[in-house]
């Protein structure tokens, strides 16, 4: 089966039936989210702390649905207009703009506090167009990335690489850009579980050295008894059940409602209800 990138350029590949395709495909949404609250995990935000995150490559606003579940702020980046289209009709809560990643940002230095990407940077490896070289597209992305983030930020990238030489591309136009940090596989002796995630930092975090995180490894003999198989899958269930029975505090009080309703009064696109007593109270369910 030929890869994505190989067929056409993403803004031709991901047209209006492939977008609505992808955001209806029910295996796809729980890839989506699993990959996400993995690079979640990598980014290491503080639990207590609500984050201004950028998605880059967002889509139609898989990924950044839990984002915004886990209480974060994000703003998506993606060059597909179809994605963005059905984005805009799913309403999703981020802010969208249609830009090439390519050609680098324009934010303000150490505008957020944290940086994710699922399945996207693989797709500057291919030369479209005579004009586009894949290291210099990489060189303005990172380059720019760098200076957007805080310092002491993480840039987590989930990618699919086609060979060894575009890690090695990809990891050194990251490294001359200034970032440091490196490549976490999960599950590595896996063909179908395998993930690759390219943790960057941009500079010390509270000053002191970043490390790298290390990747999930597979339990060896899985439910069928199989030596050398895995059994990832409960081990990440267990993972997230574990964060929805109360291990990480909540963050969507009432205060973060007020703030995120006053954020959406000044944007002006949206209807926001009026504050009342009962504003952040937990509703009791209904029989």
């Amino acid at each position: 089966m030929s890869r994505p990138e190989h067929l056409a350029p993403p803004e031709i590949f991901y047209n209006d039936d492939e977008a609505k395709k992808y955001t209806q495909n029910s295996r796809i949404i729980n890839i989506q989210a699993q990959l996400t609250t993995r690079a979640l995990e990598l980014l290491a935000l503080p639990e207590d702390k609500s984050a201004f995150l950028l998605d880059i490559g967002c889509g139609s606003g898989l990924s950044g649905e839990v984002l915004e579940e886990e209480g974060h702020v994000w703003v998506g980046v993606d060059i597909a207009p179809a994605m963005l289209e059905v984005a805009n009709e799913r309403e999703v809560e981020g802010d969208l703009f249609l830009h090439d990643i390519g050609h680098g940002f324009g934010y303000r230095p150490g505008t957020f506090d944290g940086a994710i990407s699922i399945s996207v940077i693989q797709w500057l490896c291919n030369a479209d167009k005579k004009c586009n070289n894949p290291y210099r597209r990489l060189q303005r992305f990172f380059g720019s990335l760098y200076t957007a983030l805080s310092r002491g930020a993480r840039a987590v990238f989930q990618f699919y690489p086609e060979n060894d030489d575009q890690v090695q591309m990809i990891t050194t136009a990251a490294m001359k850009a200034g970032f440091t940090g490196g490549l976490v596989v999960d599950y590595p002796n896996s063909s179908k579980a395998r993930k690759s995630y390219l943790c960057l930092f941009a500079g010390q975090r509270d000053g002191a050295t970043q490390q790298v995180p290390q990747g999930l490894s597979g339990i060896e003999g899985g439910e069928d008894g199989a030596p050398g198989s895995i059994s990832f899958e409960s081990r990440r269930v267990d993972d997230r059940q574990r964060v929805r029975k109360g291990a990480r505090k909540n963050i969507k009080d009432k205060d973060w409602i007020q703030r995120k309703k006053e954020a959406m009064r000044k944007k002006g696109d949206k209807k926001v209800a009026l504050d009342s007593k009962f504003t952040g109270r937990k509703r009791k369910p209904r029989f």
